[in-house]
């Protein structure tokens, strides 16, 4: 088992080498890998965030938002790249799309029970104070809301950032160039950006974490920690 060990520790070691070795490189596929996630995110917020509260703020279509989302978690990105090899060719836009199928179902979900489960006396006093439906969904809700819809943003940009390297099997560059290249960078260079991959991923989580930390009352921060994604539904809850 010693040697197993030493073995194992002797490929890491070397991985960190190459990152070091081969930093330009490095840093230039991990730029393409950022942009290629940050696009996907992107779009995937302009368009489940507002369908998603708007559906929340209506209180209907809890079957059209929860099903919509588990559609997109059952879709694989690599089906969904190969489907869209007859219309967007190979490419940035191809991979975008997957990733793009992939953050929508956290986001969606999430805007909608963020806001349908919004406490119903603060939207009444809204209501009395004579605010108009628009100004009870941008001034009450939304903001009460916040915390739980940027745990879905959350989410869905952990699953996109550790899920980026599918672009080098359509062209959309990123460090899965390197990760799938094994005859050109070794076993080495595999390891090295599998792990500045990890590295990104937890990254984002954190600091998206202290985002969401300051996003929310004063009240709720102790149970931040607590913040959750449900198995049955996708929902991240309190």
């Amino acid at each position: 088992m010693s040697w197993l060990l030493a073995a194992d520790l002797g490929v890491f070691a070397d991985a960190l080498r190459f990152v070091a070795d081969e930093r330009t490189l490095i840093l230039e596929k991990t730029w393409e890998h950022l942009k290629l996630s940050g696009a996907a995110i992107a779009i995937a917020i302009v368009l489940a965030l507002p369908l998603g509260a708007w559906l929340g703020h209506l209180h209907r279509g809890s079957f059209v938002a929860i099903n919509l989302a588990n559609v997109g978690r059952a879709l694989p990105s690599l089906a969904v790249i190969a489907i869209g090899l007859a219309f967007l060719g190979i490419g940035f836009a191809n991979v975008a799309l997957a990733l793009v199928v992939l953050a929508v179902p956290p986001i969606l979900t999430n805007a909608y029970v963020a806001v349908d489960e919004v406490e119903p006396d603060a939207v009444e006093a809204a209501r009395g104070m004579g605010m108009t439906r628009r100004q009870i969904l941008w001034r009450v809700e939304l903001p009460m809301a916040l915390p739980l819809i940027f745990a879905g943003i959350r989410t869905a940009v952990v699953f996109v950032v550790a899920t980026a390297t599918i672009a080098a099997v359509a062209g959309g560059g990123g460090l899965g160039d390197i990760i799938v290249n094994r005859a050109a960078y070794g076993l080495e260079g595999v390891v090295g950006a599998a792990i500045c991959v990890s590295v990104l991923a937890l990254a984002a989580d954190f600091l998206l974490g202290l985002v969401q930390r300051l996003l929310t009352p004063p009240g709720l921060r102790a149970d931040v920690h607590a913040l959750e994604p449900d198995v049955t539904t996708g929902v991240t809850r309190l």
